[in-house]
């Protein structure tokens, strides 16, 4: 999983897209997620340091990575898999 090179994320949160002039706002957890997605780590390490920094029940998470990501591809934020 890859986040689009035209997406423009800042410290705060904001995330630009480039190619639609469309812009949005991110929590701190979402924030962390984008950022950890940007370094290219693996969606089980993500899953892993978000449970253990905001002590979150793991299958509860499971859930919420799931509509996360779901809602960043119909954003058109990521990159096509595959």
């Amino acid at each position: 999983m890859k986040i689009k090179k035209h997406i423009a994320i800042s410290d705060s949160g904001v995330i630009f897209n480039g190619s639609t002039g469309d812009s949005y706002s991110m929590n701190p957890i979402a924030l962390e997620i984008l950022n950890m997605i940007k370094a290219n780590q693996s969606e089980e390490t993500i899953k892993k340091n978000i449970a253990e920094k905001f002590d979150v029940n793991p299958d509860r998470l499971d859930g919420d990575l799931y509509d996360f990501y779901a809602h960043l591809r119909q954003l058109n934020l990521l990159e096509s898999e595959g």
